[in-house]
């Protein structure tokens, strides 16, 4: 029904109409983002040679949607983004404090050792703090199977909402590596 309106807003016009159907999902997203995710399944992935495995806690709102391919999909593309990216959180907001100020005053430090002024210190400190952040949350990385290199993975789930009609939270995940931390 949607894939009908969009070419019919669209004009025929094919790119317009995904277009469309993206933003009409954002939208869809932003609705839905209030609502209580409790069902949801649990995904693991094991990289050949059994070195490395992930466990991702994928929530939906019922499990009927938890049953489809599309979230099993889903819950897939985000074990293996956490294998080959290794993030450390779920999202910014999960950080703790402390952790996002120390960062911060180790960037600008390393700043002021190239003795740059004050100012200019705390503005490269506040870039490569978001560098940093974007690296190690996982809703802020980059999709590491999306050939443009533009999606992140927040799209990944905002563009699920709009498609499945519920609310899809990551909700946690751990990574294991043999020798790593």
């Amino acid at each position: 029904m949607d894939c009908k309106k969009a070419l019919e807003v669209s004009h025929g016009n094919m790119e317009k109409a995904k277009a469309w159907l993206r933003d009409h999902g954002v939208a869809i997203a932003a609705k839905k983002g209030g609502r209580m995710a409790k069902e949801g399944l649990i995904g693991s992935y094991i990289h050949a040679g059994g070195k490395l495995g992930v466990l991702v806690e994928l929530n939906s709102e019922t499990d009927f949607v938890a049953r489809t391919d599309d979230f099993q999909g889903l819950l897939r593309e985000l074990c293996m983004q956490i294998a080959a990216a290794a993030p450390r959180w779920v999202s910014r907001d999960l950080i703790p404090p402390e952790i996002i100020e120390q960062k911060r005053q180790e960037f600008e430090k390393e700043a002021l050792k190239e003795k740059k002024p004050a100012p200019v210190a705390a503005k490269i400190a506040d870039g490569k703090l978001d560098k940093y952040l974007a690296e190690t949350c996982l809703l802020e990385q980059i999709y590491v199977r999306e050939p443009s290199g533009k999606v992140k993975v927040k799209d990944l789930l905002t563009e699920a909402v709009g498609k499945m009609g519920e609310n899809v939270v990551v909700r946690r995940f751990v990574r294991f590596q043999v020798g790593g931390e």
